[in-house]
């Protein structure tokens, strides 16, 4: 399973993880209890409930480069160009435009480097 935090002006917002084919994305309790803290996107509004999707969710797509930027940021990288959860977590954690900071859960890459060690 791949996780990552995400961040909504600073402020840690939810989760999104990868499992399979499936993507979905938890608010954090206490974001959603703060008062004045905003949905990180129109088309994922605050909930309690997980959203799922096999699809990555356009909110995070829509950070994700296109066209020739895409081919070389991937080339660059050694991501694959329909890895869209890589591709995010390599281009969405530094300093961006607009509200939303992507950052792997440290939880996450510990797993995976444990595992890769079996």
């Amino acid at each position: 399973m791949r996780k990552a935090q995400i961040f909504y002006n600073g402020r840690l917002a939810g989760l999104l993880t990868k499992s399979g084919g499936l993507y979905r994305f938890t608010y954090d309790k206490a974001y959603m209890a703060a008062t004045g803290n905003r949905p990180i996107s129109l088309t994922l509004p605050m909930r309690e409930a997980p959203y799922e999707s096999t699809d990555l969710f356009p909110a995070f797509v829509n950070l994700l480069s296109e066209g020739s930027n895409k081919a070389m940021q991937s080339q660059l990288l050694k991501i694959d160009e329909n890895d869209y959860f890589g591709l995010l977590l390599a281009t969405a954690g530094g300093d961006r435009i607009g509200p939303l900071t992507i950052k792997e859960d440290d939880a996450s890459a510990k797993d995976d480097h444990a595992s890769a060690g079996n």
